[in-house]
């Protein structure tokens, strides 16, 4: 079995402990802020800070477990953290999602449970894919981007890096998100948008400008 350590201890690290159990690793522990040392989450403890990465760097895989909705800032500083400490970065797929055998997944990405990635989809590194999200054939999903609960990437789609698609939105065929860019739940993208920002709606609109 394989063995992994988790960066960050909050919820979506819970999340993300059923499906590494599920995909049959072996939890060695977690790493997080110096006050949670000790403290456990779903039974497994708090073995140290991120400051012990390269304490554990022979032991196991790690994966980030902190979540992402309008930053993935913290999540891509301990991605680097971990590179820098030598550490090898897993890539967990539940066992109740979907990966295309002509599909590409990142390091560091997580597939959750009943996720579907489709043919000659490409997946970037540091990607969450949540819980029932669809990535469908020839979408490009950009370095540390999060596609969050049941979020719909339509064929040949293109979501830059970094950006987050909220719960249940749905990406039109064909088109692009630019990076740097937060689409809300449930919102529907019709056509391409560049400009970084929040945008919600049916059709999404620009909310708030990052300019």
């Amino acid at each position: 079995m394989k063995k992994l350590i988790l960066i960050g201890g909050g919820g979506h690290c819970k999340s993300v402990i059923d499906v590494a159990e599920s995909a049959g690793y072996t939890i060695l522990g977690i790493l997080d802020r110096q006050g949670e040392v000790g403290k456990k989450v779903l039974g497994y403890e708090v073995i140290g800070t991120d400051d012990n990465m390269a304490k554990y760097a022979d032991q196991a895989e790690f994966i980030v477990t902190v979540g992402q909705i309008k930053s993935p800032e913290v999540r891509i500083r301990l991605h680097q953290m971990l590179a820098d400490a030598g550490c090898q970065l897993a890539t967990i797929v539940s066992p109740t999602a979907h990966v295309s055998k002509y599909a590409t997944v990142g390091e560091g990405t997580v597939v959750m449970h009943q996720a579907v990635v489709n043919a000659d989809a490409k997946i970037g590194k540091g990607c969450i894919i949540n819980t029932m999200a669809n990535i469908e054939h020839d979408a490009v999903i950009g370095d540390y981007c999060h596609i969050s609960t049941g979020a719909m990437v339509n064929g040949e789609c293109k979501v830059g890096e970094r950006s987050f698609i909220g719960s249940q939105a749905v990406l039109a065929n064909c088109i692009s998100v630019g990076a740097d860019i937060v689409v809300g739940a449930g919102s529907l993208v019709r056509k391409s948008i560049a400009e970084k920002g929040i945008y919600s709606g049916n059709p999404a609109i620009l909310k708030i400008s990052a300019k």
